[in-house]
Parts: C-alpha cells; sequence; structure tokens
C-alpha cells in the first residue's frame, strides 16, 4: 500500500513538472497573447480538468425540463440575447469576442460540447470556467435555474438549427446603442418627420 501510494505521489510531481514546464514553454513562445491557439496537448489538459472540476453527481444529473416547442423557443430566445454574442448565433463561436478569447470560444455543435452530460452542460452554464471568457449565468440556486436548463435542450439543437431560425434570432440579439438610435430615427422618418433621415451603419466601425 505505501509503494502504491509513493508511485502515485512520484506520478503527480512528474505530471505536475511537466505542465509547469508546457505552460513555461507556452509563455515563452507566445507571451500572454489571446491571438494564439491552444495546442492539442494544453486542450486536451484543459478538457481533462474541466471533467474532474465537475462533481461527479452534477455531471449525471437529468434535464428537470421537458422539451417542448415553447421550451425550445424559450432556449433560442436566451442564447439569442446572452450567448451570441461570443457563441454566434449558430453556435460556432465565430464572432469578434469569440474569436479574440482564449481560449476560443468552442463551436458548441461539435462533439467535444455535444457528447458532454446534460449535468455537464448545466453545471458549465451555470457555474462558467474559471480563466477563461465563459461566466457563471446562473443567478438563482441550481434546482430553480430552470433558464439554464432550457440552453440545455437549445445546444442540443444547435447541429440541426434551420435558416429561419437564425433569421429570428437576428432579430432578437443585443443592439448597440447606434443601432437603436438607427431604428428610432427610421420609425420616425415612416411617421412622417422627415428631419429624422436614418444613418447607414459604418460596417467598418467597431462598436
Amino acid at each position: 500500500m505505501k509503494n502504491k501510494l509513493v508511485a502515485v505521489l512520484v506520478i503527480a510531481v512528474f505530471l505536475v513538472l511537466g505542465g509547469a514546464g508546457w505552460v513555461g514553454y507556452l509563455l515563452f513562445k507566445t507571451g500572454f497573447s489571446a491571438k494564439a491557439e491552444p495546442h492539442a496537448l494544453e486542450v486536451f489538459m484543459a478538457r481533462q480538468v474541466r471533467y474532474l472540476a465537475i462533481p461527479f453527481g452534477d455531471r449525471n444529473r437529468s434535464n428537470p425540463v421537458t422539451l417542448t416547442p415553447d421550451v425550445l423557443q424559450d432556449g433560442l430566445a436566451h442564447f439569442a440575447d446572452h450567448c451570441a454574442t461570443c457563441h454566434a448565433n449558430d453556435g460556432s463561436g465565430r464572432t469578434p469576442i469569440g474569436k479574440g478569447v482564449y481560449p476560443k470560444a468552442p463551436d458548441l455543435r461539435e462533439p467535444a460540447t455535444q457528447t458532454m452530460s446534460d449535468g455537464e452542460l448545466f453545471w458549465v452554464i451555470h457555474n462558467g470556467i474559471r480563466f477563461t471568457a465563459m461566466p457563471a449565468w446562473g443567478e438563482d440556486e441550481p434546482g430553480q435555474d430552470l433558464d439554464s436548463w432550457k440552453l440545455v435542450h437549445f445546444i442540443r439543437h444547435l447541429p440541426k438549427l434551420t435558416a429561419d431560425e437564425l433569421d429570428h434570432m437576428k432579430s432578437l440579439n443585443p443592439k448597440t446603442k447606434r443601432q437603436l438610435e438607427e431604428e428610432a430615427a427610421f420609425d420616425r422618418f415612416l411617421q412622417g418627420d422627415e428631419t429624422a433621415v436614418p444613418r447607414q451603419s459604418d460596417k467598418g466601425h467597431h462598436h
């Protein structure tokens, strides 16, 4: 028993030293730049740490919210309003923020996310992930956070998202102050106020 304990401790020490060496190498190579692409080994280690960080009982939790068309629409609206800024409406992560953070926002349609259990997805949404751009969205106690469970249903639906659903999500995405002003001016113009000339958005402008 003592020999086994010593062996486990030795392996743990080597893993820690190896991990520290790898992190040191990455920092020497790229510094703290968020533009760098995570190495495959780093991605693998991060996913293992994430998996181990989720309590076993939470991993196996079943979704208490029954999937219905209304529930899916609630999840779609919540995703468009809260999540699409980083993850994009289609879950690809191809947004200025999603591509500019480190690690990059994952493609939620890929197996790395879709093979996670419902409990794991809920835990990540509710609690967030430290040292990443993923915030903790759960404001209520886990047992009362039904919105996050609805998001789990919608994340499962992302690979089957339709063009009509994507168009609907665009209307639900948060708008900048400039966009709101332009819409208000356009509404006044339609109502007969000829002084309210709508401006064209500057596509090259960073909002």
